[in-house]
């Protein structure tokens, strides 16, 4: 997500950084730039006029063209003009209320809202340790109700028998009672969506809402729609009054434009990020983090958090034990490549690393995607046990079979044994310096991509 509207943005700001002293010309040119990228990105016109009046205010005052570094100064207010149109500050999910909780899922037919209504149920009773159950309420689309059934069963979520025949606000009301009875802190409640909007829809969802006073009322809008998810976000908002948005496929969306525009639009604070179908795939939404991203600076607090979130302790207290003795076989590489996988793949780790937009389009131009991590996981596979111990053994004939059993070949095959011999060389020069070494040199890293592409 933000991969064109950064990519855009970086080179305005390129720009600037040569010139040096700016006058209030340069700094004209760069904001007629900075309009065609938010364009671009999809951003809503009104939205990009109310940005840039803001910026070019801040921006042409004595203090930014007599500054020691004005490059960095108009970076900056961009950065915290940013920051104010995505929302300031997270807005998590308002839960201070007396259990159960009801929480409203709206949205339109196709925008994820029941695949999203199940990842924030299990987001609730792992991160929040809440007693949640789910109700389907959509008596309209085909299997809905089974559906949500199914993903409740892979969340370990409970969700409200289904009785056939049923209408929405009743079945809203025997969710509650049920949760009251047994205990549940929360209930989430997924709406029927339609295709587009009408006013059985909003009808439905008007009545539920009356019914249940909900303490939120979610939108779930596909990223993938642009504008129209604008349009659909200030509908819903006239109608049920939400108070939150969740973007959805946000990972097959390089513009970004939709999550600039319904904040701003609507007032209303987007609060999640759906990226992926798996049921962890729902990130919180963080205003200044996602800003950074945007202007190349990276999201390293975001990158430390999910590698907290993935890494085993054990496993993490046994490669530390493995460095400090000055080993690392071929399971360890393994590892660091499943580790990578766990964290989201190269676009998802470097996509919070600071100043790699460059690095991004050479990757894309020498071929090196996700696909090469699973390509070399497979050619560490096809060793045997030994082989991975024991790398000095392999030989041209057994680089041979394993380039045969991994579907590559004996080149690839000698770049992963390259990549290897320098972590292992590497690993070898911390475990000497001991503790403190380890301490300052912190682990070697994931593994290298360099001069390994695709044939």
């Amino acid at each position: 997500m933000f991969d064109t509207l950064s990519a855009r943005l970086g080179q305005v700001f390129d720009k600037l950084r040569g010139r040096g002293a700016l006058s209030e010309g340069d700094v004209d040119e760069a904001l007629r730039e900075v309009r065609v990228a938010l364009l671009e990105a999809d951003v809503a016109l009104p939205v990009v006029k109310d940005f840039l009046a803001q910026v070019r205010e801040h921006a042409v005052g004595q203090e930014v063209i007599r500054s020691v570094a004005p490059a960095q100064m108009v970076i900056k207010i961009v950065y915290d003009h940013l920051v104010s149109t995505l929302g300031s500050e997270a807005a998590g999910i308002n839960l201070a209320a007396q259990p159960p909780v009801p929480v409203l899922m709206v949205g339109l037919q196709g925008s994820g809202k029941t695949t999203t209504t199940a990842k924030l149920a299990l987001r609730l009773q792992n991160e929040n340790k809440k007693k949640v159950m789910m109700a389907s309420l959509d008596v309209h689309r085909p299997a809905a109700q089974e559906q949500l059934r199914v993903l409740g069963e892979q969340a370990g979520v409970v969700t409200l028998p289904v009785i056939a025949g049923q209408q929405p606000v009743d079945i809203a009301k025997r969710a509650m009672d049920a949760a009251r009875l047994r205990g549940f802190d929360v209930v989430l409640l997924d709406t029927a969506g339609r295709l587009s909007i009408d006013e059985a829809l909003m009808a439905e969802a008007s009545l539920v809402r009356t019914a249940v006073r909900p303490s939120e009322v979610l939108l779930v809008a596909d990223a993938l729609t642009g504008q129209d998810a604008v349009t659909t976000a200030k509908a819903f908002h006239a109608r049920l009054g939400v108070t939150g948005i969740v973007l959805t496929r946000v990972d097959g969306d390089s513009r970004g434009g939709a999550a600039l525009s319904m904040r701003a639009v609507t007032g209303v604070p987007i609060k999640f990020l759906g990226a992926g179908e798996k049921l962890d795939a729902l990130e919180p939404f963080y205003p200044d983090r996602i800003a950074s991203r945007i202007l190349g600076m990276g999201d390293i607090v975001s990158l430390v958090e999910k590698a907290k979130a993935t890494i085993d302790e054990d496993d993490a207290k046994k490669m530390e034990a493995k460095l400090l003795a000055g080993s690392f076989d071929m399971d360890d590489y393994a590892s660091q490549i499943k580790q990578m996988r766990k964290m989201g793949g190269l676009d998802g780790v470097m996509a919070m690393l600071p100043g790699v937009a460059k690095a991004k389009a050479q990757l894309a131009a020498a071929n090196i995607d996700d696909k090469l991590l699973a390509r070399q996981l497979a050619i560490i596979q096809s060793m045997t046990k030994e082989e991975r111990r024991k790398v000095k053994i392999l030989d041209a004939s057994r680089r041979r079979r394993i380039a045969e059993g991994s579907g590559t070949s004996v080149p690839e095959v000698n770049k992963v044994l390259k990549q290897h011999r320098t972590m292992a060389d590497m690993v070898k020069k911390i475990g000497k310096l001991g503790p403190k070494g380890l301490a300052r040199h912190g682990l070697p890293g994931f593994p290298g991509t360099a001069g390994f592409g695709r044939n």
